[in-house]
C-alpha cells in the first residue's frame, strides 16, 4: 500500500474541481448522508413506533437490527458486484430501491412490514456504500485530490448522523412516520442528479466468471454472524444456540477462505490482506465504529433514562461532536497530505480514548460544560481524523478493478464492528444490572460498559502504533545499510 505522502504528484493536477466533478461528489455524499441519517433517526423514534404499532421491546430491536442485518451481511457482495457490473449502474439501482423502501416504511401499519422495509433499506445501502466509495477512488487520482474528496465524503456521514438525531427529535413530535419518509425525497433527488452527473463505468469484461459459491458463503456467514451477535444478549452468550451459531459461522468462513484461494475470480482477493496497512485499516474500522456505537448507546440511556432528558435535549448534547466534524470537512485532506494516515489515526484514537475515559466522571447531576462537553469535543475531533484516514488508507494503492471489493470489505468491518461491540457492551451492562434499580446502581452498572468502550479505543491505538513503529524502523534500516556501504567504501579507499 502506498502512503498519501508517497503518491505521485504528477497524476493529481490532471483532474480539476469542475462543477460537474463537484456535482458527482455531492451525489455520492448524499447517499452517505442518507445512510447515517437513517440510522440515527430511527433510534429516537422507536418509543413512538412501539406505542403506535403495539410492538414489544424485543420486536422493536429488529427495526434497528433488520437494517444492520441487510447492510452488514451483503456488503462484500455489493462491493464485488459494483466492480463486475459497473459502479454507476449498481449505485443508481440501489439508490432507487432505498427510496422505495423509505416510502414503504413510512406507510406500513404492521411491525413485520416495517422490519422488512428496514431490511431492504439495509440491503440497498450494502450496494450504494461500496459502489459510491469506489466511484470516488476511481474518479479522483490517489493523492491530495482523492484525500480531499474522501474527507468531505466521510464527513457527510457524521453530519448526517448529527442532523438525524436533531431532526428525529423534531419530526417525532409530529409523527414517527415522517422520520421514515424523509429519506425518500432526498434519495429521489440524488437519483435524478446521479443519472446526469455520475461518470459512466464499464463492466469488468475480462474476468473468469462469477464467484457464486464465494458470494453465497460470504453473504451467509456475514448474515449469520450479525444475526448471532444481535441475538446473543437475549439467548445468552454461553447458550447452546449461540455457541452453535458461532461454530457455524467459523465453518462457513473457513469454507469461504478455501474457495477464495482456488477461485479464478474471487469475491475477495486474499492477497490484499497481506498488506499490514490494509489489515490495520480494517481492524481500525472495527475498533473505531464499534467503540463509538457502544458509547452512543450507553450515553443515550444515561441521558434519557437517568437524567430524564428529552430526545431533542439528548440530540443537542451530541451535536458539538458532529458539528466539529462538519466544520473540519475541507481541512482533513490537507492534513493527511502532510502527516499521512497512520499518524492521524493514532492521534484520533488517543483523542477518542481520552474522551471516553473523561466521560467516566459523569454522575446523576452533571454540569454539561465541565463534564460532558469536553468528551464530546474530543470524540468529535477523533471522528474527524480517524474516519477519513481509514478510508484513504484502505483504498490507496489498490487497483481500480478492486476498489469496490476493498470498499465493501472496509464497510463490512465498520458494520460488523458496530454490531459486535454493541452486543458486547449490552451484555456487560446487563450482567451488572442491579436487582434494585436505584439511579445510582444503574449508573454504576453502566461504568463497566464505558470501560469496555475505552479499552477498545486503546486497542485501536495500539494497532495503529504498530504501523508507526514499522515506518520508523524502515528508515533506520536504510541508514544502517548506507552506513555499512560507506564503511566498506572507506576500507576500499584505505586499502587502495
Amino acid at each position: 500500500m502506498t502512503s498519501p505522502l508517497t503518491t505521485s504528484a504528477a497524476a493529481s493536477p490532471t483532474v480539476r474541481w469542475t462543477p460537474r466533478l463537484w456535482g458527482t461528489l455531492l451525489v455520492l455524499c448524499a447517499a452517505m448522508f442518507l445512510d447515517a441519517l437513517d440510522v440515527s433517526m430511527v433510534g429516537v423514534a422507536l418509543p413512538s413506533i412501539g406505542s403506535d404499532l403495539h410492538l414489544s421491546t424485543s420486536t422493536l430491536q429488529w427495526i434497528v437490527s433488520g437494517y444492520i442485518l441487510g447492510y452488514g451481511g451483503l456488503l462484500l457482495l455489493g462491493g464485488r458486484t459494483a466492480d463486475l457490473l459497473g459502479r454507476r449502474q449498481v449505485f443508481l439501482v440501489a439508490l432507487g430501491v432505498f427510496a422505495l423502501a423509505s416510502l414503504l416504511g413510512g406507510l406500513v401499519d404492521s411491525g413485520p412490514l416495517l422490519i422488512a422495509s428496514r431490511f431492504i433499506k439495509g440491503l440497498s445501502a450494502a450496494f450504494t456504500a461500496p459502489a459510491g466509495l469506489s466511484i470516488i477512488t476511481t474518479t479522483f487520482p490517489e493523492g491530495p485530490l482523492r484525500n480531499r474528496a474522501l474527507s468531505i465524503y466521510t464527513t457527510c456521514a457524521a453530519t448526517g448522523f448529527s442532523m438525524g438525531l436533531v431532526l428525529s427529535g423534531l419530526l417525532t413530535e409530529a409523527s414517527w412516520r415522517l422520520t421514515m419518509l424523509l429519506p425518500a425525497p432526498i434519495a429521489l433527488i440524488a437519483l435524478v442528479a446521479g443519472l446526469r452527473l455520475l461518470p459512466r463505468s464499464a463492466r469488468e469484461e475480462n474476468h473468469d466468471g462469477y464467484d457464486i459459491p464465494g458470494a453465497v458463503l460470504a453473504t451467509a456467514s456475514m448474515l449469520l454472524l450479525v444475526y448471532t451477535v444481535v441475538q446473543a444478549p437475549g439467548a445468552g452468550w454461553a447458550s447452546a444456540r449461540t455457541l452453535l451459531s458461532f461454530l457455524a459461522v467459523a465453518v462457513l468462513l473457513t469454507a469461504f477462505v478455501q474457495i477464495e484461494r482456488r477461485s479464478p475470480s474471487p469475491l475477495i482477493r486474499l492477497g490484499v490482506l497481506r498488506s499490514g496497512s490494509q489489515v490495520r485499516a480494517q481492524l481500525g474500522a472495527v475498533a473505531f465504529f464499534g467503540s463509538y456505537v457502544g458509547f452512543q448507546f450507553l450515553t443515550t440511556l444515561y441521558m434519557q433514562s437517568l437524567l430524564g432528558w428529552s430526545a431533542l435535549h439528548t440530540a443537542l448534547a451530541f451535536l458539538p461532536a458532529g458539528a466539529l466534524v462538519a466544520v473540519s470537512a475541507t481541512k482533513v485532506g490537507a492534513i493527511v497530505d502532510r502527516f499521512g494516515t497512520q499518524r492521524l489515526i493514532a492521534t484520533g484514537f488517543a483523542f477518542m480514548a481520552a474522551g471516553y475515559a473523561l466521560f467516566l466522571r459523569v454522575d446523576l447531576d452533571p454540569v454539561y460544560a465541565a463534564v460532558i462537553l469536553p468528551s464530546m469535543l474530543l470524540i468529535g475531533a477523533a471522528c474527524a481524523l480517524v474516519f477519513p484516514s481509514l478510508n484513504i488508507q484502505a483504498t490507496n494503492g489498490v487497483e481500480d478493478q478492486e476498489q469496490g471489493m476493498v470498499s465493501g470489505l472496509l464497510n463490512t468491518s465498520v458494520q460488523v464492528g458496530g454490531a459486535l461491540l454493541l452486543a458486547v457492551v449490552t451484555a456487560v451492562v446487563t450482567a451488572g444490572a442491579p436487582a434494585h434499580a436505584t439511579p445510582r446502581a444503574v449508573l454504576d452498572s453502566y461504568r463497566p460498559g464505558f470501560l469496555v468502550v475505552t479499552g477498545v479505543a486503546l486497542a485501536g491505538l495500539l494497532i495503529t502504533l504498530t504501523g508507526l513503529r514499522g515506518r520508523r524502523a524502515q528508515p533506520s534500516l536504510v541508514v544502517a545499510r548506507s552506513t555499512v556501504k560507506e564503511a566498506e567504501a572507506e576500507r576500499v579507499a584505505v586499502r587502495d
